[in-house]
């Protein structure tokens, strides 16, 4: 007796998300199956163990085929060798490049070389990250960095546009390249209470406010390098704590403004003289290398730790430097109220979110 079959016959590539994610965790073969067995993977689809095994192994080859495709995202979408739907594409490259947050905390600032690499065995026992996803992860910022590092235009939709990123990750690469780039210190242990979104958000507040790119967005290297011409423009800020009568025209007005309006006004008006010294010094020595490494630390230890060691709230914070910023601009001999208002700009969002009460 005659027997018909419909048969159909298609290219295009069946993948699991919990597979890949598997894969890119840097599971084994043999501990990915582990894994998915133990999830029920054998109950929900009525599977043998080899079966999961040889589907397992299969979806592996297919992650390493693509891999280098990875590498050059745009390439994804042009190629013939792998009909993969562009949803599927999207999400494939996303989470290629997504990153561990404790991993990324512990390499943000250094130099991505291989001296840093070679230090990945350490950082994935400390974060408990696998080697083999921490290499991923630091040969993607490696990746990036290279690419954008020449590039004119905004650093963010540079990254977006050539590895096809969301805005959010876009945007988190961009603080990665910014810190790489000017190799700001964040490993010292009293910054280790900051996580990586924390910084991430100062490094997004500097990119917009400080780089050259801020000004002029076609310039080389617009939004890695901070502009040199308003870094110099910093040190005419000196006056504010050189001058005693404007020391004191300042303080006598901040201190008016919050009276009454706070539980910690007799340590803001005790410590006001050092704390304005410290936000001033801060913006004046960033003409330096070594001090522009320092910005966080400088922060904390001039300004947030001592509001902290008086028990500031948040709010306290936040009522403080607006009426400290907003304050000068009444100041009768200070001239450089829009050098200052771009300094503080930043200072105050960077401070607003690196204290946490």
């Amino acid at each position: 007796m005659a027997v018909e079959l419909d048969v159909f016959v298609g290219n295009t590539i069946i993948m699991s998300e919990e597979v890949y994610q598997l894969w890119l965790d840097g599971y084994t073969v043999n501990d990915a199956v582990k894994v998915r067995m133990e999830g029920g993977v054998l109950d929900e689809f009525d599977a043998k163990a080899d079966v999961v095994l040889s589907d397992t192994m299969d979806q592996y080859r297919t992650f390493q085929m693509c891999e280098r495709l990875l590498h050059s995202p745009t390439k994804l979408a042009n190629q013939l060798l792998f009909q993969i739907p562009p949803h599927r594409q999207a999400t494939l490259i996303e989470r290629y490049y997504a990153f561990d947050d404790v991993f990324v905390r512990e390499v943000l600032g250094k130099k991505l070389s291989k001296g840093t690499k070679k230090d990945l065995d350490d950082i994935s026992a400390k974060t408990g990250v696998m080697l083999k996803s921490c290499r991923r992860q630091f040969d993607n910022f490696k990746r990036v960095f290279k690419v954008v590092e020449e590039l004119k235009g905004p650093l963010v939709e540079n990254i977006r546009q050539h590895f096809l990123l969301s805005d959010k990750l876009a945007r988190d690469y961009a603080a990665i390249v910014f810190f790489a780039n000017n190799r700001f210190e964040t490993g010292k242990r009293k910054l280790q209470y900051l996580t990586f979104q924390d910084l991430a958000f100062c490094a997004g507040q500097l990119i917009n406010n400080w780089t050259v790119g801020a000004v002029d967005n076609m310039v080389e290297d617009m939004d890695v390098d901070l502009d040199k011409e308003f870094l110099q423009e910093l040190k005419e800020l000196k006056v504010l704590i050189t001058d005693k009568d404007l020391l004191d025209q300042h303080k006598s007005l901040v201190c008016t403004a919050l009276r009454g309006k706070t539980k910690a006004f007799n340590e803001m008006e005790a410590n006001f003289k050092n704390l304005s010294r410290g936000l001033v010094n801060i913006a004046t020595k960033l003409t330096n290398t070594k001090d522009v490494r320092d910005f966080f630390i400088d922060l904390v230890e001039k300004f947030i730790e001592p509001c902290r060691s008086d028990h500031w709230t948040a709010a306290d914070m936040k009522l403080y430097l607006t009426h400290y910023t907003n304050s000068a601009h009444i100041l009768d001999t200070f001239k450089h109220q829009v050098v200052w208002d771009r300094y503080m700009g930043v200072i105050k969002s960077c401070i607003f979110k690196m204290y946490h009460d």
